[in-house]
């Protein structure tokens, strides 16, 4: 059986994103949330944000 990323709907904050990460790869959400903000910040912010857009269309939503 093989993985597939999906958009967590219980460890979800916004969209459910950084929780599928955290899913996918078997972390906790907090430490992805907390990962994902150091690295836009560090980016300026902008393409941190597009990405997560981006992301949030792309992604599926678990069902």
């Amino acid at each position: 059986m093989t993985k597939r990323l999906y958009r967590s709907k219980k460890d979800s904050m916004l969209a459910g994103v950084c929780g599928g990460i955290a899913e996918y790869f078997d972390l906790d959400p907090t430490l992805v949330r907390i990962g994902y903000l150091v690295l836009s910040a560090l980016s300026v912010g902008f393409p941190g944000i597009l990405v997560y857009i981006i992301l949030w269309i792309v992604v599926p939503e678990q069902y």
